[in-house]
């Protein structure tokens, strides 16, 4: 006799919070309620949004009738840098999450706290897959110009894999042999070069690195920041490469489609800054192109912003010339999670147990090259 399970997924991120309830594979009901950047700025914190978040949750379980739960399944992240692969989420993850310790201030620092709340509730366990501040740079995309500081793997490591999957799958193909350029286009960007399996670079889309996007500033020249920036209150700072940067500085709100419509009905500046986006993600592409030394197999783009077709469109006439261009509009993130929640409840997968100790430690690595 087959169990059927209930799997509760709960995925907050920079512009929205989704929730999905499951039967084994089959989601029977979801939601993805948006958050524009002008509600989110009044919250002092990240931290401090997990109330209003929890409303959406609530909701949700009240307006589908939802009693029992056998698993909640979160999204993670900030919590210290880990290898890939299903976690339980413990108090350890949950107060280092909370900490920030992963150094990554974004929305998916609350999806662990949320699923401490609804796991308490419903007496169920907790677990966790991909976050993403999981690990696997080579030791040359580490270093930067300043003795002692090096850059991080902050990605959309949950839904980049599952789409790199995705596509092997669909080909008849084994991910570990193919150089892939995956990228995660949505409220937050994140595009990385991924090596037989490996995410071995990728750009710091929590850090403020990479395209600018619906959330976030992007790059910018450190004497910009200094020089109109650095007055700034901290938190105001912060701001902007989470929540109240890119095309919510230039618009004031973070809704795309909202924006979308201007470009559409022919408005200059929004047309411009439209682009300057699709070029900026374009030229991340090409430079993961140079990670893999040019041997890419395919270019695999996903992510919620995918929906609208000029974005392809853009990145086909940039990128086109590296390697065959897949779309997968939105995004596999509540598909994969629930998968796992469904795995751990059939005792096919042992969820790993997070220790607190980060897989790449500064001190030990600069030991190793004094060897």
């Amino acid at each position: 006799m087959n169990n059927i399970y209930n799997i509760l997924v709960v995925n907050p991120g920079s512009t929205s919070t989704k929730v999905a309830f499951y039967k084994n594979e089959e989601c029977i009901f979801d939601t993805d309620v948006f958050h524009d950047s002008s509600i989110l700025k009044n919250f002092p914190s990240i931290n401090d949004q997990i109330n209003y978040r929890m409303e959406v949750v609530y909701k949700y379980l009240k307006d589908n009738n939802v009693e029992n739960i056998d698993i909640v399944v979160s999204r993670g992240g900030s919590c210290v840098p880990i290898e890939s692969g299903i976690y339980r989420v413990n108090e350890k993850m949950i107060k280092d999450t909370h900490d920030n310790k992963g150094k990554l201030y974004h929305s998916s620092m609350l999806g662990v706290q949320m699923g401490e709340l609804l796991q308490k509730e419903y007496n169920c366990p907790l677990i966790t897959m991909d976050p993403t501040v999981v690990d696997e740079f080579q030791d040359v995309a580490r270093i930067t110009g300043i003795k002692g500081i090096y850059r991080r793997s902050i990605l959309h490591a949950l839904n980049l894999r599952a789409n790199a999957k995705k596509y092997a799958e669909e080909n008849n193909l084994e991910l570990e042999k193919l150089n892939l350029i995956v990228a995660h286009i949505d409220g937050g960007i994140t595009i990385t070069a991924m090596q037989k399996g490996k995410m071995i670079d990728c750009n710091d889309g929590g850090g403020g690195d990479g395209p600018f996007t619906p959330t976030r500033m992007g790059s910018m020249a450190v004497t910009d920041v200094i020089n109109h920036l650095y007055s700034m209150d901290i938190n105001e700072l912060k701001s902007l490469t989470s929540q109240t940067g890119g095309l919510s500085s230039h618009f004031g709100t973070s809704n795309s489609d909202m924006i979308h419509k201007k470009v559409e009905e022919g408005n200059k500046y929004a047309s411009l800054v439209w682009q300057a986006m699709i070029y900026q993600i374009s030229k991340t592409i090409g430079a993961m192109a140079t990670v893999l030394h040019g041997q890419v197999d395919g270019i695999i783009l996903t992510g919620g912003l995918m929906r609208f077709k000029d974005i392809e469109e853009g990145i086909q006439n940039s990128c086109g010339w590296i390697a065959p261009i897949t779309t997968y509009p939105g995004e596999e993130e509540m598909k994969t999670l629930a998968k796992a929640g469904l795995g751990v409840l059939k005792g096919i997968v042992t969820p790993k147990e997070y220790t607190g100790e980060a897989i790449f430690n500064a001190e030990d690595f600069e030991k190793s090259l004094d060897d």
